[in-house]
């Protein structure tokens, strides 16, 4: 799997597709966490997300992994054009998180639209590796597509992401053909949903987790935000 052919042009699909709605499910969470010490970002693409935590978090370092070159070659650029002051702060890691093993512990993970890229038995392989990475008080940011309850947003749901599944497993490679709930393999974890955002009338998902006995977040959001 490899997004390096949609690198240039998945900002503009994505824009063409839903707006600015992605965006916002990546980073509705940053400002309202408290503030991390070291985060690992997998899947980050390119560049976005992570120089909205930067500027955020200031004093946050950062280990971005992606399988795409080109996705990571426009992140690198993307830091060094909007945040160069921060620069120093990030680490690149042009991996397949499936064989790259992290080496540091984080209280912030981030995995924004990247397990649904996955079949059951990979994303329970990423979450347990992650997871392991991951400190007694994580907290894991996950936005991703859903499929609302209400049976016309849920129909209007399944054909988008039917379509967008077979786009990516042409152009990408990707292996499957419908979301994987990564739920139960965070719980295996220790992960507890303690925050959740929905956009796009509940097709779009943003979640916090954490892991702890003491959690710092225990508000469960439903607003539509759009």
């Amino acid at each position: 799997m490899s997004f390096d052919r949609l690198a240039r042009p998945y900002r503009l699909l994505e824009t063409l597709a839903f707006g600015n709605a992605l965006q916002r499910a990546r980073t509705f969470w940053i400002d309202k966490i408290p503030s991390p010490k070291r985060a690992l970002i997998v899947g980050e693409g390119n560049g976005r997300f992570l120089c909205e935590l930067l500027c955020t978090h200031p004093k946050i370092d950062i280990d971005c992994v992606d399988a795409s070159e080109r996705m990571l070659d426009l992140a690198r650029t993307r830091v060094r054009e909007t945040c160069i002051e921060f620069q120093e702060r990030v680490r690149f890691f042009h991996e397949d998180v499936l064989t790259w093993s992290p080496s540091a512990s984080y209280d912030l993970l981030v995995t924004h639209f990247f397990l649904d890229c996955f079949p059951p038995e990979e994303v329970k392989q990423i979450v347990q590796k992650l997871g392991y990475a991951a400190a007694s008080d994580a907290i894991w940011l996950i936005a991703d597509f859903a499929i609302p309850s209400s049976q016309v947003a849920g129909m209007h749901a399944r054909l988008w992401l039917r379509g967008m599944y077979s786009f990516f497993q042409i152009t990408a490679g990707i292996k499957v053909k419908q979301l994987v709930d990564p739920t139960s393999c965070l719980c295996e974890m220790g992960f507890v949903r303690t925050a959740s955002q929905v956009f796009r009338a509940g097709m779009l998902k943003s979640h916090v987790y954490q892991r702890g006995d003491n959690v710092r977040l225990a508000s469960a959001l439903t607003t539509d935000s759009r």
